[in-house]
């Protein structure tokens, strides 16, 4: 039949087609909320049942026709959610199905949880679990994705069939270029126009970030998730339990470990930010800690059953010394870009008055990128927190 859009009152018979739904008829609702895709949900009439349906339009949604954007985007999350599901099933959407010919995902209905940046937003607090979890499912993927975790011929596998030159190119302009340059994408509040003026004109952030761009540019060190921010994780309770669900790996390639937990750092800044701001800070100021403790402590873990035992534990301590590097400074260039680039964050646009937390984390952005290097951990990150006031 060939590639068609699906429209809400098409989710039915097509879930029938692929066969993940029977004779009754289910109530289908479009709930998209992303930049690139539309999100439908089919639920039973009695409510015991539903799935989602995911698909990639041939364009960022937001934008429509006049932004064209190949939908083969889809093959790259379904390959994400592929490897996923063999080391850490249980951080991550239940896909019941991936049809390639309409770049569509079945997946498990998560209406039942909550985006954890919506969360946040309305003053709750992170819970003793989510960020260790989200640091887990980095190390998981990382490792099972790297040369540690792969053999050679696997490797190369994996890396020709991960690449995705245009999302790739879309994060290499619009979050490691475009904020330090005159651009049409980028824009800010008005009284933020003399830190974005002084950014543009700082040689040393620039040649920075210039060297973060290359690292993401060609360092393959494992596959990622790609886009992994507050906003791609869901959280809740299921049957008593804290569940965390990572989904949306669209943006998925095989590059630095760093830039994953990076995105998430940098989010949870912003919502530290956003909580400081408010007086409704909780546990936000431990979220670095937690998740970095977590990663550090699951590679560990899975370090003994590395496939090439020539790298030995020192090179172990020099590695992931590298990835914290990485990933402070990559935190630094996404906050950076969230508020004076493109798409920003609700976290500080729906403050009654964004500017001062926006100005602190525009500072805090600077600071990672540049002492990246110096900053050992997040006890040190905390440190220049405190030190901007």
């Amino acid at each position: 039949m060939g590639y068609r859009i699906l429209e809400t009152e098409d989710v039915a018979g097509y879930l029938r087609e692929r066969g993940h739904w029977g004779t009754d008829e289910p109530e289908v609702r479009e709930v998209s909320d992303g930049n690139m895709n539309r999100v439908f949900l089919a639920t039973s009439t009695d409510g015991t049942r539903g799935l989602a349906v995911k698909q990639a339009l041939p364009w960022v949604r937001v934008a429509g026709p006049s932004w064209p954007m190949s939908p083969e985007r889809a093959d790259a999350e379904a390959r994400a959610y592929e490897q996923v599901a063999k080391v850490a099933p249980d951080k991550i959407p239940a896909i019941h199905g991936y049809d390639a010919e309409n770049y569509a995902l079945v997946m498990e209905d998560m209406s039942d949880l909550e985006v954890l940046r919506t969360v946040l937003n309305e003053g709750a607090p992170y819970g003793p679990d989510t960020s260790a979890r989200i640091g887990e499912f980095v190390a998981q993927l990382s490792f099972a994705t790297s040369d540690f975790g792969m053999s050679s011929a696997d490797r190369k596998a994996l890396i020709a069939t991960s690449v995705s030159p245009e999302l790739c190119k879309i994060t290499e302009d619009v979050v490691l270029s475009e904020p330090y340059i005159e651009h049409e994408h980028n824009h800010w509040h008005p009284e933020l126009a003399d830190l974005a003026a002084e950014f543009r004109a700082d040689a040393r952030l620039r040649t920075e970030v210039a060297d973060l761009r290359h690292v993401f540019m060609t360092s393959g060190q494992a596959l990622l998730h790609g886009d992994l921010h507050t906003g791609s994780v869901m959280v809740g309770v299921r049957e008593g339990a804290p569940v965390v669900r990572v989904f949306d790996p669209e943006f998925s390639f095989v590059g630095p470990i760093g830039f994953d937990l990076g995105l998430y750092w940098a989010n949870t800044l912003v919502s530290q930010a956003r909580a400081d701001a408010l007086g409704t800070a909780t546990d936000h100021g431990d979220q670095l800690r937690l998740s970095w403790e977590a990663f550090e402590s699951e590679f560990r873990r899975l370090w003994p059953t590395r496939v090439d035992t020539f790298f030995d534990d020192a090179y172990l301590d020099r590695f992931l010394a590298r990835v914290r590097t990485d990933s402070i400074g990559f935190a630094g260039t996404e906050i950076i870009r969230r508020i004076i680039g493109f798409a920003h964050l609700t976290d500080l646009t729906t403050l009654p008055d964004p500017v001062p937390a926006s100005r602190r984390s525009l500072l805090l952005g600077r600071e990672l990128i540049l002492r990246r290097a110096e900053l050992t951990g997040p006890e040190a990150v905390r440190a220049v927190i405190e030190s901007l006031g």
